[in-house]
């Protein structure tokens, strides 16, 4: 019996690196509003950890998603959990999982966990960048450990982001287009590159269009694509993602750039992350893109809209695979002209998934 947990304070917990990491209030609230989330993908043999096993009985019931086991914590020595699927693993989850009495052999082991970190920092999507570089795209990433490296950059580019190497949705990133906005963003650069080793400096786009690739990793060399992840954020921050096919997605994409653009970049993500990827990774990860114009900073493009094909990995599941198990749900009959929009909305203090069709 397969084990499926929401954690979505995984990216705060691998940027802290500590085993006992407690999680700021709104994390501690997401998941105790829509810890019953994996019901979506999970098997009906199959069981789902929730933080309120009637609140959730009736969430899963409202939406009509198929029948699944909704377990609390006290409930799980007492199953014969043979694996374990969370939103991320981290040395946090693990400590949890055994104070609560699961079996270590189930889980990842510390070296592998520190990997998972490892290629986790934003650095991997950095290394990964000049390999997906082709006509039609664009994206360069670089690594600062130093303030000056930082400046350094800013001029080169005339505007640039700041990205901490390990951090949430929305969280962890900074704006910069000249020396006095630099010297706000200071301490915050300086108490990241002091924690986390670097900083993640990229030249600003303009970007046109937020969407991403879902992919599984099966360890051992082999990476699959999953579908398109077409969503919105603001600020870096997740808003929602557009329900639909894959191919009602294409044709959106289709009116921005080539798709055989589209189609190469998946094939060499799939060949170039399977090998990176072996005895180091198993599970779901998302990769973010964007349509971006032609023009970054004070360099002009000749051509139409670009594809930025790598803005970040995500080394766990995403609101994009969500949106892939919501659409099986809400359109079996996989039809082209049925579209809908799915948001995680904060009201009356609680976090709510609202499906809407368009």
């Amino acid at each position: 019996m397969t084990l499926h947990i929401f954690n979505p304070e995984h990216d705060l917990a691998l940027a802290s690196n500590l085993s006992n990491f407690t999680s700021p209030h709104a994390g501690r609230q997401l998941r105790h509003d829509l810890s019953w989330l994996p019901a979506l993908w999970a098997n009906d043999d199959e069981v789902v950890l929730v933080e309120d096993v009637e609140k959730a009985r009736r969430a899963v019931s409202r939406r009509k998603i198929k029948p699944c086991l909704l377990a609390g914590k006290q409930q799980l020595t007492s199953l014969p959990i043979s694996s374990i699927e969370p939103w991320g693993w981290n040395k946090a989850l693990r400590a949890q999982l055994l104070r609560w009495g699961i079996d270590e052999q189930l889980m990842p082991t510390e070296t592998t966990l520190d990997e998972i970190r490892r290629l986790s920092h934003r650095r991997t999507a950095a290394q990964l960048l000049p390999h997906l570089q082709q006509e039609g795209t664009v994206g360069q990433a670089y690594e600062c450990t130093t303030e000056e490296e930082v400046l350094a950059l800013m001029e080169q580019y005339g505007k640039i982001v700041l990205k901490a190497p390990w951090s949430s949705s929305g969280r962890g990133i900074r704006f910069i287009d000249d020396r006095l906005k630099a010297t706000v963003c200071g301490n915050w650069l300086r108490n990241v590159i002091t924690k986390q080793g670097s900083v993640m400096v990229e030249p600003y786009y303009h970007k046109v269009k937020d969407f991403g690739m879902e992919f599984f990793s099966n360890g051992e060399g082999m990476v699959e694509y999953l579908g398109l992840s077409l969503f919105h954020t603001t600020n870096g921050a997740y808003k929602g993602n557009m329900i639909a096919t894959e191919q009602a997605k294409r044709q959106l994409l289709d009116r921005h750039f080539p798709l055989e653009l589209l189609d190469e970049t998946k094939q060499r993500i799939c060949q170039i992350l399977g090998d990176m990827f072996k005895g180091k990774y198993q599970g779901p990860f998302g990769i973010d893109m964007m349509v971006v114009k032609p023009q970054i900073s004070n360099i002009k493009l000749q051509t139409s809209n670009f594809l930025h094909p790598c803005v970040e990995i995500n080394l766990r599941r995403t609101m994009g695979h969500v949106a892939l198990s919501v659409s099986r749900i809400c359109n079996p009959t996989n039809d082209d002209d049925l579209r809908h929009v799915m948001r995680i909305d904060y009201t009356d203090k609680h976090y709510k998934l609202r499906i809407k069709r368009l």
